[in-house]
């Protein structure tokens, strides 16, 4: 609350007049050091839950607020409170609010779903659910489809002694890699969507990479899941989910729900509309407006019609949602100098890393943009990564889908997949891992993660490289 109420504040102090104007922000100007707040909270999320874990349960959002204030007082004290509210406000309005509205209706939503039954968690049934899931996330948003899907696949496996993976692998291929193939799928995708890729262009071209991805991991996950399986199986405890005769749904008018959400996103993308309101220097457009304003009638509609024991048997609450608001508000207004100073290009404090993806006669290199955006994607949000290096290779998308075509697949392929790289790389993640901590398994920490994410996603990056983007 204490952010909120910052938020709040410094929200009433961009509408004063005279404060507020269409600035923009120069990244070659900035220094480097304006990077320090969103690399400390990073690091907070790393270490904190390992090193303090009760004082970051209870002060996570104090933490996000304590850095989020460590770069916006120096910036309004250097640039002057003009620049330092106008870069809020649109990191509020443009960004961040349609960001949790979207997260939020879909976690009210996929939470109103209650898939019936006993379903008993084997190597195959799992692999079966993760492979289901890939296909819906390029349908319903890998946050969709990690909603829907995690709760049961968690309960299915409750009385496994080895289940964390099980969370981890679901994160590699449902919340990450499975939502490559539309602009609904995945944010960076929705991104370049409204910059005038075709729909289904994505699909066209990365799908081997995404067949190979999803395939390997789910090969592996059934290999390494019945090793864990099989292994000293007569010492795990009763199952304490009762046994049904069938398999149902419960909430079913939810799935009608889904499908809104999922038309509103792609009405927005779709529907040019003259009419926009200037909300302190920031544009906001008709169809964003609509879209927003729907996404909040439909988490209310959704809270509405479903019935409390659709909630209770989900074990539903709003603890993950919030840790995800809270965190991400923070990584977003960090966040702002540090796309800024990638927006400068080479002449930027970060120059080194735009002029790496150029070969030396000057035609761009797709394995460089591949590494280079799924490496940033890892840490940062996706989708400004993917519009950063979209722009960096022309930013024409007619010449980006004919001329430099693996350019764009690079770059596309990179800020999806490696995504999952970390728990911050792409929203679900943070939702599945809290929602799994909440049902009582016990998460690697943020290293232990990289962990996995090194030992099983780098190697099958690296062949990927040498099969399409060399």
């Amino acid at each position: 609350m204490k952010f909120l109420r910052c938020s709040a504040a410094f929200a009433l102090l961009c509408l004063s007049p005279g404060l507020s104007f269409a600035a923009s922000l120069d990244g070659s100007v900035l220094p480097a050091l304006f990077a320090v707040p969103f690399a400390g909270l990073l690091l907070s999320i790393a270490l904190l839950p390992l090193l303090a874990p009760f004082f970051w349960h209870h002060h996570f959002g104090k933490v996000s607020a304590a850095w989020s204030l460590a770069f916006l007082l120096p910036f309004a004290a250097m640039y002057g409170p003009g620049l330092a509210a106008f870069s809020f406000m649109h990191a509020l309005l443009e960004e961040y609010i349609p960001f949790i509205l979207l997260l939020t209706a879909l976690f009210t939503v996929a939470g109103g779903i209650h898939i019936r039954g006993n379903l008993h968690g084997s190597p195959g049934l799992n692999t079966a659910l993760l492979g289901i899931g890939a296909v819906l996330a390029s349908f319903m948003g890998t946050t969709g489809a990690s909603m829907l899907l995690i709760r049961p696949l968690i309960r299915a496996n409750d009385n496994r002694a080895h289940k964390a993976h099980v969370v981890v692998f679901f994160i590699f291929i449902v919340s990450n890699a499975g939502g490559s193939l539309t602009p609904l799928g995945d944010p960076p995708l929705f991104l370049g969507f409204l910059k005038g890729v075709d729909f289904f262009w994505t699909a066209q071209h990365i799908f081997p990479e995404t067949l190979f991805l999803v395939g390997s991991l789910l090969a592996i996950f059934f290999a390494l899941d019945s090793w864990f399986y099989h292994r000293r199986r007569a010492l795990w405890p009763l199952d304490p989910t009762p046994d049904t005769r069938r398999i149902g749904f419960d909430g079913g008018a939810n799935f009608w729900l889904l499908g809104a959400v999922a038309g509103l996103v792609l009405l927005s993308g779709l529907w040019k509309s003259p009419v926009a309101f200037d909300m302190a220097g920031t544009r906001v457009g008709l169809p964003g407006l609509v879209r927003d304003a729907g996404l909040v009638a439909i988490t209310f509609i959704s809270l509405r019609i479903t019935s409390e024991k659709v909630h209770a048997d989900n074990q539903f609450s709003w603890g993950p949602m919030v840790e995800v608001a809270k965190l991400f508000a923070g990584i977003f207004l960090t966040i702002i100098p540090v796309i800024a100073m990638l927006k400068a290009g080479a002449s930027g404090p970060f120059g080194a890393v735009v002029s790496s993806v150029t070969r030396p006669d000057g035609s761009p290199d797709p394995a460089m943009y591949f590494w280079a955006t799924g490496a940033l994607s890892s840490f940062l949000d996706n989708a400004p990564t993917y519009l950063v290096f979209f722009n960096t290779a022309s930013g024409d998308p007619q010449a980006l889908m004919t001329t430099f075509a693996p350019t764009l697949a690079a770059i596309s392929a990179g800020a999806v997949f490696m995504g999952a790289n970390t728990y911050i790389g792409n929203a679900p993640n943070l939702m599945v891992k809290a929602i799994a901590e909440d049902r009582g398994v016990k998460m690697p920490s943020f290293f232990g993660y990289m962990l996995w994410s090194g030992g099983v996603l780098i190697p099958l990056f690296v062949i990927m490289t040498f099969l399409w983007f060399k």
